[in-house]
């Protein structure tokens, strides 16, 4: 491991400043990813800036909906009685991934800079051109069992690995952070990048801004939803395909619809094609699967994953299916 210098920041400005002057510098809170990169040698900050003393940790209901710090832990999020009664979507989502430990130490704003799990970008002697721009992608041509099959490039085929930002991406969730010039708000559709030509790059944030705070708008998902996670074992394994649906249902018509997947694409892949099939039209098994068929005809797999098209169509099926039997 590269010798780095650590920093314990005691406010939001100090933490800001620790990282701006250094391109390699990183936050850390729970460490849970970050850490495990670090042994591999595939992150090598040379400073460490310590956030867990801020005060980002609340998980508040507001007239506009709900506000989650960026410091608050997976596992307080999801047993959040309001979030529960209100987003049990999103808690689904979160308690299909990683194991309790580790639920109990990461932090939610760690889950949304999760870097991939290729198998590629975790091996220092693989070529990887999002760990070492311009080495190439030794997926593209190598074993791609678990790679994207939506919005890849020539560049870079890997995927997303949280099962948390595809439940916020079915939520249209919004991303408060706060930088060297100013705040900004990113709407969770932005948030995360396609590789294109620069696939280091996993999200839009700036080197110096930090994510302060996640928020959920006002949601008629509460009834009518279900988070559907497909991975080789049942225990901590990330998704080959999962799926994010939510249904507002009124007098036997889908009112509006959310449709995210995961495990398919560089970030959540929300299928918008699904969802305008979806709404207006009545929640049957015959709908749903002209939904999911839809969403499949984007779909571009690699020899090892073509599995992952047929599969990512049932899933889209059986999710949906299983939402609607909330009712």
């Amino acid at each position: 491991m590269k010798p780095f210098s650590y920093v314990r920041a005691t406010n939001q400005n100090t933490a800001i400043q620790g990282v701006a002057d250094r391109q390699s510098a990183k936050f850390i809170a729970g460490g849970t990813n970050l850490i495990d990169l670090m042994k591999v040698e595939v992150a090598q900050p040379d400073r460490l800036v310590d956030i867990t003393q801020l005060p980002l940790s609340e998980i508040e209901i507001n007239s506009d909906g709900l506000r989650i710090g960026a410091l608050a832990r997976n596992s307080d999020l999801a047993y959040n009685p309001e979030v529960r009664s209100h987003y049990p979507l999103l808690s689904q989502a979160i308690l299909a991934g990683a194991s309790p430990q580790l639920r109990n130490m990461a932090t939610v704003g760690g889950n949304l800079m999760q870097r991939t799990r290729c198998y590629y970008f975790m091996d220092i002697a693989a070529p990887c051109n999002k760990r070492d721009p311009g080495a190439g992608c030794a997926a593209i041509e190598g074993y791609n069992r678990i790679h994207a099959i939506f919005g890849a490039s020539d560049k870079c085929i890997a995927t997303h690995p949280s099962d948390m930002c595809v439940g916020l991406a079915a939520l249209d969730a919004k991303v408060r952070v706060a930088g060297s010039n100013g705040d900004r708000i990113i709407p969770i559709a932005d948030f995360h990048r396609l590789p294109g030509d620069i696939p280091e790059r996993d999200t839009v944030l700036e080197q110096d801004e930090l994510i302060v705070a996640i928020d959920l708008p006002n949601s008629p998902f509460a009834k009518n939803y279900h988070y559907l996670k497909v991975r080789d074992r049942a225990s901590y394994a990330f998704a080959l395909v999962s799926v994010a649906a939510a249904l507002e249902i009124e007098n036997g018509t889908i009112k509006a619809a959310r449709i995210a997947l995961g495990g398919v694409a560089h970030k959540p892949w929300r299928a918008f094609v699904a969802e305008d099939i979806l709404v207006g039209a009545k929640p049957t098994e015959e709908t749903f699967a002209a939904a999911a068929t839809a969403t499949i005809r984007e779909a571009k797999p690699y020899r090892h994953n073509q599995f992952k098209v047929e599969m990512a169509k049932r899933a889209i099926v059986r999710a949906l299916i299983n939402a609607t039997e909330k009712s």
